[in-house]
């Protein structure tokens, strides 16, 4: 079946635009503006937010503070229901949850942008699914799996609340996290269908296949194991301990972090020497290319005090390996296969 350039490039469109809320949502956490809107979706209420607190009522945080109150306690209802009691009572337990902070133009519009970029990609996939409907709806292979990402983008909508409900608890930003590959993975697989440039096999000897595989368990749990040293970090670091002191206290955890991506890198110098030998294929050396700077990226913020978009950067190089991992594992084939 053949697609609609148009088709293929909203579909690009909309792959852009996912990697620009994880972006987005680095940014909002490096400048610490995610409670800049303590209501969802809506921000103060309002659908273009204020630039200053006189439009605002004097007891603003007591509002937004009891409506979170509200809104958590039918979350820790849900997470009750399906066996999550411990961590329900984390967060009924939990005071801090329901302060409310000072309004902050720039932590506001920080955040604004963020949902703004969001809601721009949820739109981006939601006019494919209907242009699916409408010209390819006899596709149903593709059909199911636009619709499946639709709802999980949805999911991930509905947990950003949660997010911004429970106050920025660690672990849901994780979740969050997690869902945004979900849905870039799902994409890449919709543009593996019927993109041309996706659709060409990309032939590897099984042994680099299996290498690739295992790049890219290491990978997916590297980006988890960030995101929980980051949050560690931010912990730390607001109760003024150091960078030294902080190294030592996440101990373990950072140590694995920083190990694993040495043997990542030992993996793919190996995959870029048989590529280079072979090949040649392009996303093989520009994962390569992607590692060395993520790895710099990682060093730096490991050993130097670095500005937060350091920190962005990081994320960016380790999300954009992440896809193009994805790319390579949908379009690699055996070598012994002929090319398509």
């Amino acid at each position: 079946m053949e697609f609609s350039k148009w088709f293929v490039r909203l579909n690009w469109i909309a792959l852009v635009l996912i990697f620009l809320v994880v972006i987005a949502g680095s940014l909002v956490r490096i400048t610490g503006s995610g409670m800049g809107c303590p209501d969802w979706p809506k921000c103060f209420g309002e659908w273009i937010p204020p630039t200053n607190d006189a439009n605002l009522p004097d007891n603003y945080k007591d509002i937004y503070s009891e409506k979170r109150g509200k809104k958590l306690e039918k979350f820790t209802s849900f997470l009750k229901k399906i066996g999550l009691d411990e961590t329900a009572k984390k967060l009924e337990n939990d005071p801090s949850i329901l302060i409310e902070q000072d309004f902050n133009a720039r932590k506001t519009w920080t955040e604004y942008g963020n949902r703004l970029v969001g809601f721009l990609s949820g739109n981006a996939l939601l006019i494919a699914f209907i242009w699916m409907i409408v010209r390819y709806r006899k596709n149903r292979k593709l059909l199911l799996i636009a619709a499946v990402n639709l709802v999980i983008l949805v999911v991930q909508a509905w947990f950003g609340s949660i997010v911004v409900a429970s106050n920025l608890v660690p672990w849901t930003i994780t979740v969050h996290m997690l869902l945004a590959l979900v849905i870039i993975g799902l994409q890449l697989y919709i543009l593996r269908m019927i993109s041309p440039s996706q659709r060409k096999n990309l032939l590897l000897p099984k042994a680099t296949r299996i290498l690739m595989f295992v790049i890219f368990a290491i990978t997916f749990y590297q980006m988890f194991l960030g995101t929980q040293v980051r949050e560690e970090i931010d912990t730390l670091t607001k109760l003024g301990y150091s960078q030294e002191q902080w190294i030592e206290m996440i101990g373990m955890p950072f140590y694995i972090h920083r190990s694993f991506s040495w043997l990542v890198l030992l993996l793919l110098i190996y995959i870029f020497y048989i590529n280079e030998k072979n090949e040649r294929y392009v996303p093989i050396r520009w994962l390569f290319g992607l590692l060395a700077v993520e790895l710099i990226s990682g060093v730096l913020l490991a050993h130097m005090d670095m500005p937060g978009l350091v920190r962005t950067l990081h994320l960016l190089f380790a999300s954009a390996m992440f896809g193009i991992l994805v790319m390579i594992l949908f379009r690699s084939k055996p070598a012994n296969l002929q090319k398509v």
